[in-house]
């Protein structure tokens, strides 16, 4: 019998596992779903149904969660050959999931959905449940790999192949979450395309759906219609550096640190060049915009430190690489613990368009050390000429 590297211990003979693979209505869910069965695991498949109103279906990429999702989902399990259930947890998802994102705009942070996904309901909610009803294992789609240690301890490191590697997502994952994911996916250096090629072999009617992508309870992706809606419109003033009111907006809560496009500036800068997004303050509802060399980060302060797997010993200033997107580069830097905040400095270049909210995950080599929640930024001082 084959296996992925981290497997879960199961009963009896330590290999076969009872996994619950969460199968989205996708091509990576239903993949993984049927490499584990060929494994020789004991799969059930369940979709999440996260929409309390799940009656649109996708446009294209956008979108998941829909009543053509959960019928994809249903149709895949089939061919495999596995039990298939669906599950209702759209109100935790709208609880832990949205409400906290429409928060973390009102309160002027960028939040990452997809993390607190990860976090809340795939590895918690989702991981709760089948752990109380004698599963071993969640296994997902994800393209990240865990590794077991000699003294059994598990790590979770980035995928074979790093173009499609998602463990930034899952830097969330705690040891005890971690020591019940399967991702089959993680090991194979395929491309998509190899992948939908195993899809059509499979005999899987999903080999040719496109992958969702943007925010997933976003349909539309209008995520400052998405906004105006929960929160209202209340106009406030757009500010250069110096306070000179420069245009207007319609909440502080549909702009992001960085964000150049939908600015609708009147007055065109002084050196003719773009400008950015610096600050969103939603106490006195302003934006603040200036150039690109303002946005440079050379620091920041994290909170809620999530250790990925063991915790590591981070008593002093140590080595790491961040990233601080989902699809962003590894950049140097010195990270330290100072009580329950993660104090981290860029060794290389200075980052721009660095928001608090968003998350930073530490790596080690390939090794996922752990995630935390950007609360502050340090920015380069300017000169006189550059400012």
């Amino acid at each position: 019998m084959t296996d992925f590297p981290g497997a879960p211990t199961g009963p009896g003979d330590g290999r076969r596992l009872r996994v619950l693979a969460a199968m989205s209505g996708g091509v990576d869910s239903a993949v993984a779903a049927a490499r584990a069965a060929e494994a020789g695991h004991d799969v059930t498949g369940v979709h999440l149904a996260l929409s309390a109103n799940p009656q649109s279906f996708r446009t294209g990429a956008r979108g998941c969660c829909t009543i053509e999702d959960s019928n994809d989902a249903r149709r895949a399990a089939d061919v495999i050959g596995i039990p298939f259930y669906i599950w209702d947890l759209a109100e935790r998802f709208r609880a832990d999931v949205v409400d906290d994102f429409v928060a973390e705009y009102a309160a002027g942070r960028t939040p990452n959905p997809c993390l607190r996904c990860n976090e809340k309901i795939k590895f918690a909610a989702l991981l709760d449940k089948a752990i109380a009803l004698g599963f071993d294992a969640v296994c997902t789609g994800h393209y990240a790999t865990v590794v077991v240690n000699p003294d059994g301890g598990r790590e979770l490191h980035r995928a074979s192949d790093a173009a499609k590697d998602q463990s930034y997502v899952l830097g969330v994952l705690d040891e005890r979450q971690l020591a019940h994911a399967m991702f089959p996916l993680g090991d194979t250096l395929t491309t998509k395309d190899e992948i939908r090629a195993e899809a059509a072999r499979r005999g899987l009617s999903v080999a040719k759906k496109p992958d969702s992508h943007d925010i997933c309870f976003i349909a539309d992706g209008d995520t400052q219609g998405f906004l105006a809606r929960r929160l209202g419109t209340a106009e406030g003033d757009i500010l250069d550096e110096d306070g000179n009111r420069l245009g207007t907006h319609e909440g502080a809560y549909g702009f992001t640190v960085g964000q150049r496009k939908g600015l609708r500036l009147g007055v065109p800068a002084d050196d003719g060049k773009p400008r950015y997004v610096l600050d969103i303050s939603p106490v006195d509802n302003t934006v603040t915009v200036g150039p690109a060399d303002a946005l440079d980060v050379i620091a920041l302060t994290a909170i809620r430190p999530r250790w990925c797997g063991t915790a590591p010993v981070v008593d002093g200033p140590r080595a790491f690489t961040a990233q601080l997107r989902a699809h962003g580069e590894d950049v140097p830097v010195v990270a330290e613990l100072a009580g329950e905040e993660l104090r981290v400095r860029f060794t290389g270049d200075p980052v721009r368009g660095v928001a608090p909210g968003q998350a930073v995950v530490l790596y080690d080599g390939t090794r996922v050390v752990g995630s935390a929640t950007i609360a502050a930024t340090e920015r380069r001082a300017r000169t006189a000429a550059s400012a």
